[in-house]
């Protein structure tokens, strides 16, 4: 009798190890995509993706979008990480001697996630991993903080991965 309640005991413990790492595996595709259509969305209304040039002020802790003509949007950022397309490495900003300690919160979210869930790719300092993981680290920090939205920008050489809060539209004169 004790032989099989431990096995049930054992059995029980698996099968719900197993559906913690299916809702993780859940929740991280559904961060996945609703980042895209946060993004989709934000095309359609204020054209990211079409932008001119980008800009971070850390001290700010605001990213900046110019467009041709003349539209700025502008609103809080923070950064998640960066990715080297050269080695395939992604390093977090919640321990990047580039990222100013308040533009870490978000990287921090993400984790913590990570130590809560055992992902090895959340808590080590520097992962090798592929572009679409990098994007998968920023979507669910997107999620876990309730950002607005994400953005990659070109670093010249390094692609850095951040969110975004709520955008303010204003025209240049």
């Amino acid at each position: 009798m004790k032989v099989a309640s431990l096995a049930l005991a054992l059995l029980t413990m698996v099968s719900c190890a197993w559906e913690a790492h299916l809702d993780v595996d859940k929740f991280i595709t559904q961060s996945v995509t609703g980042l895209g259509s946060q993004t989709e969305a934000h095309s359609a209304t204020w054209h990211l993706g079409e932008e001119e040039e980008w800009f971070v002020e850390q001290e700010a802790g605001l990213i900046r979008f110019t467009f041709a003509d003349g539209t700025v949007a502008e609103g809080v950022v923070q950064i998640i990480g960066t990715f080297n397309p050269e080695d395939s490495t992604f390093l977090w900003a919640w321990d990047h001697s580039s990222v100013q300690e308040p533009l870490r919160e978000h990287a921090k979210l993400a984790r913590e996630f990570g130590v809560e869930h055992q992902l090895s790719g959340y808590t080590n300092r520097k992962v090798t991993c592929t572009e679409e993981d990098a994007w998968e680290f920023t979507a669910v920090a997107a999620r876990l903080a309730e950002a607005n939205g994400a953005y990659r920008g070109d670093a010249g050489g390094p692609w850095v991965y951040m969110t975004f809060g709520e955008i303010n539209l204003s025209k240049q004169e």
